[in-house]
C-alpha cells in the first residue's frame, strides 16, 4: 500500500519543521505545498507546489490536480495554514481583521478538507490533521476574532470527522499554545520552556497519522509545555 503526504503551509514556522521531520520517514512521495521557494534538502520522492491563495477554492483545485488517486494509496495531510491577530479588545477590532482571520483559518482549511475528502474517497482511506489553537478552547482577553475563527474550524473538524467514517476518511486537529518560534520569542514574556516545541508537534502529528484507524474528530489540547519533563530529557527529541 503506497502512503503519500501533503503538508500545506511548509514555508511556515511550524510547516518547515515538519517538512524536514517527515522527509526522514517512509513515504512514497511527499507533496510540500507552500506559498514560497522552500530551502529545504528534497529526496526524489518530494515534489514542491507553489500556492497562491488557498481561500481561492481555483487555486486549492490546482493544488489537488497533483495528487493522484487510487485504491492502492492511503493519503496523510497536515495543514498548518493560519493566521493571527490579537491583543485587542473586540471593538478595538476592524472587520477587514476578521475577513482576514475567517480566511486564513476557516476558508482555507475548509476547501483543502473538502477536497481532501474528495480525494479520500478515490482511495483506500485518508487522514487529515489540522492546526488550531489552544485559544479556541480557553477563552481569554483579546482573542476574540482569532480564538472564534479556530472554534469554528474545530465544528468544521468535527463535523467531517462524523461525515468521513463513511469513506474511511479521519480528521482531528490539534489546538497547541504557543509554538517556540523566533517571531513569537520576540513577544513573549514567559519561560522559552513553556512554549511548544514544532519537532515535538510534528511527532505527534505522525503519532496521530499512525492511530487514524481509531483516532478521529478530536481537537486535542496542547497547553502550557511541562517544563520539568523537557529538562529531564524525557521529551528531548530523538
Amino acid at each position: 500500500m503506497n502512503k503519500e503526504l501533503v503538508i500545506f503551509g511548509a514555508s511556515g514556522a511550524l510547516g518547515s519543521v515538519a517538512a524536514r521531520y517527515f522527509l526522514t520517514k517512509e513515504y512514497d512521495n511527499i507533496f510540500l505545498v507552500s506559498s514560497k521557494p522552500l530551502d529545504i534538502q528534497f529526496s526524489d520522492n518530494c515534489k514542491i507546489i507553489v500556492a497562491g491563495d488557498l481561500s481561492d477554492e481555483d487555486e486549492v483545485k490546482n493544488v489537488f490536480k497533483n495528487f493522484i488517486p487510487s485504491k492502492e494509496k492511503i493519503f496523510y495531510l497536515f495543514s498548518t495554514i493560519g493566521g493571527y491577530t490579537g491583543g485587542k479588545p473586540l471593538w478595538e477590532e476592524s472587520l477587514n481583521d476578521f475577513h482576514t482571520l475567517l480566511n486564513k483559518n476557516l476558508l482555507a482549511n475548509f476547501l483543502i478538507i473538502k477536497h481532501f475528502a474528495l480525494l479520500a474517497k478515490e482511495c483506500v482511506g485518508a487522514a487529515a490533521v489540522f492546526t488550531s489553537a489552544f485559544s479556541s478552547l480557553d477563552y481569554g482577553e483579546g482573542s476574540s476574532l482569532y480564538g472564534s475563527s479556530k472554534a469554528a474550524l474545530n465544528y468544521l473538524i468535527k463535523t467531517v470527522a462524523i461525515e468521513g467514517k463513511k469513506i474511511n476518511l479521519s480528521v482531528n486537529a490539534i489546538a497547541p499554545y504557543i509554538i517556540d518560534t523566533g517571531k513569537n520569542r520576540e513577544w513573549f514574556k514567559g519561560d522559552y520552556e513553556e512554549l511548544i516545541n514544532p519537532q515535538e508537534t510534528a511527532r505527534f502529528v505522525e503519532d496521530i497519522f499512525n492511530n487514524a484507524q481509531i483516532l478521529t474528530g478530536n481537537i486535542i489540547s496542547m497547553p502550557i509545555r511541562i517544563k520539568n519533563l523537557a529538562k529531564s530529557g524525557i521529551s528531548e527529541n530523538k
